[in-house]
């Protein structure tokens, strides 16, 4: 090997490294964007369970 395939190769696999972090790092935010979707459709559930809760006040006078 000469050295410029050895300065290639390791550009190359430095690029590679960068691809890969970013890759992680996009798959993390969509995990935790699921996760926080996933909270709210509990929360709104949980909401509808009820729906008529507080709608109507008995008064007798």
């Amino acid at each position: 090997m000469d050295v410029m395939s050895i300065a290639n190769m390791s550009v190359s696999m430095s690029q590679s490294k960068v691809m890969q972090d970013i890759n992680f790092a996009l798959v993390d935010n969509a995990i935790e964007q699921l996760e926080d979707n996933g909270a709210a459709l509990t929360k709104m559930m949980e909401a509808s369970v009820t729906p008529n809760l507080g709608q109507n006040i008995d008064i007798s006078i």
